[in-house]
Order: C-alpha cells, then sequence, then structure tokens
C-alpha cells in the first residue's frame, strides 16, 4: 500500500457529501473539507476481494486454504491503511461489493460493470432491467453512505475474447446514465482503446462530475490524452511500473492528478529490471 496525495475526489470516494471548499487546517490545501486524505494517509482505491478466488483459497481450481478475506484486512488495516474501496465488476460483484463494504467502516465500494463484462447486460434477456438492478443497487449503496463510484467501467480491447468492442461501447456509455442520475463519480478501465475511451468520455463529459481511469499502463500519449479531461485522475499500481518506458510515462502524471492503488490481488510493485 502506498501514500496517495490529497486531491478533491477523495470527498467522493469516501461516500461523504460535498459542502464547501475552504483551507484545509491538515494540509494547508484548498480544497472541500469534508474528508482530506492526508488525514487518511492511506486509502487503497482498489481491491477486488469479491473477483478473484485468491481470496477463496483458490488457485488453479484447487482449494488451497479456507478463504482469508478478513486476514487480508487485517494486514492492511495494522500496515496504516485507513481506507479500502472494494470494486464491483458485475451486477452480481457489485452486490458482494455492497455486502463486504458493509462489515466495516473503514470499508467503501463501487457499482458497475466491467467492460469483459458487458455480455451480461444482453444476456440477461432485458438489457434495460438489469440497468434498473444496477441503479437500485447505487440507490442502496448510496443511502447507506458505502457507494462512492460508478464502475469498475470502461473499454478492454486487449480481451475482446470475452466481449466484442461493440457491446463495450455500448454499456460504457450507458452507465454515464448510472452516473448522473447518482451523482457519482466513474471509476474508469482502459486498456488498448484510448481514441474511443476518450471519444466516449468527450461525448459524456457533461454528465459525470470527476473519476479516475484506474490501473493507468498506456504510452505518453494515452496519458496525454487522459490529462486533457480537467476533471479526470489517474490510478498508478505496480502494473504501471513494469519497465523503463512506463516509469517515463509515470513521471509525466502530475502528482495531483494521480492515485494509487494495489488493485490487489493483482498489481503489486515487484522488483524487475526497471529497477536495476
Amino acid at each position: 500500500m502506498a501514500t496517495i496525495r490529497m486531491i478533491d475526489i477523495a470527498v467522493n470516494f469516501t461516500g461523504q457529501s460535498i459542502q464547501q471548499t475552504l483551507s484545509c487546517p491538515n494540509c494547508f490545501q484548498t480544497h472541500i473539507l469534508t474528508n482530506c486524505f492526508i488525514c487518511f494517509w492511506l486509502f487503497d482505491l482498489q481491491i477486488k476481494p469479491n473477483s478473484d478466488g485468491m481470496f477463496k483459497g483458490m488457485y488453479n481450481g484447487k482449494q488451497c486454504h479456507i478463504a482469508d478475506i478478513a486476514t487480508v484486512l487485517t494486514r492492511a488495516w495494522s500496515a496504516g491503511v485507513d481506507r479500502i474501496i472494494v470494486t464491483g465488476g458485475s451486477l452480481e460483484e457489485s452486490r458482494e461489493a455492497l455486502a463486504i463494504a458493509e462489515t466495516d467502516a473503514r470499508l467503501f465500494c463501487t457499482v458497475g460493470v466491467h467492460p469483459t463484462r458487458c455480455k451480461e447486460f444482453d444476456e440477461s434477456g432485458d438489457p434495460e432491467k438489469h440497468f434498473q438492478a444496477l441503479l437500485s443497487l447505487a440507490m442502496e449503496g448510496v443511502e447507506k453512505g458505502k457507494v462512492v463510484a460508478v464502475g469498475e467501467c470502461g473499454l478492454d480491447y486487449d480481451r475482446l475474447h470475452f466481449c466484442p468492442f461493440e457491446i463495450q461501447k455500448k454499456y460504457f456509455e450507458k452507465q454515464f446514465e448510472l452516473a448522473y442520475a447518482m451523482k457519482l463519480p466513474m471509476f474508469l478501465h482502459m486498456r488498448a482503446a484510448a481514441e474511443d475511451f476518450c471519444d466516449i468520455l468527450e461525448r459524456n463529459k457533461d454528465r459525470f462530475s470527476t473519476g479516475v481511469t484506474h490501473s493507468f499502463t498506456g504510452s505518453a500519449d494515452d496519458r496525454d490524452k487522459l490529462l486533457s479531461f480537467s476533471n479526470l485522475f489517474i490510478g498508478v499500481n505496480g502494473c504501471s511500473l513494469k519497465n523503463a518506458e512506463n516509469l517515463d510515462v509515470v513521471k509525466g502524471i502530475p502528482v495531483e492528478r494521480m492515485m494509487i492503488e494495489t488493485d490487489s490481488p493483482y498489481c503489486e510493485i515487484k522488483n524487475t529490471h526497471c529497477w536495476d
């Protein structure tokens, strides 16, 4: 887990009401005083305990140990992590994320459908009913103070075998309706799709207040396209730091536009040749 810079998006991603922008006595920056990441110290932007078998002790289809989500969270709290966001990647995962978030005051969650799962809208037999179920879940979670963003949603052209790009684009755009209705920020996913991704953001820029494109692994050009949206932040984790080119790209992200995450259990920081 890594320290995250104070940024105004903290207020939205912790489910707190937006009030007034004043000078913060903790970090001496001007921002909304409802919450401050300097006070939080460690805030993990994303973990996925509900979407990977590792947290349930499953490896390559075999049960290797008992479920250890509670142990993982205990380690995080002991290490000084103060808040964690559990992400949803489907309707069912979003329900599970909310259930997990309700177990601890330090846990929050998102509601949305990952680009590789977007076929679930059509496969449900009634895409609009499926969307309304997402909306109802988001409303429930917001009322409970737990749902803090729409997502994980976006475009993933590296894994089209899971979902064709036209379906991804259709339901990525649809989820801006959710953000607009609930006045929530967007938790975004972009892989090998910067042009279409930014085109959709441009068309919908008035339908969401702010957001973060998480686990960024793109080029310098991709980075600059994202930074051209003044209300967008870029999430960085171990997958963003795999080689020297990645490091050069990340250096070009202003610290005030950067968020830190683990994307646990996937994207820890590991020693590679770029650290030699």
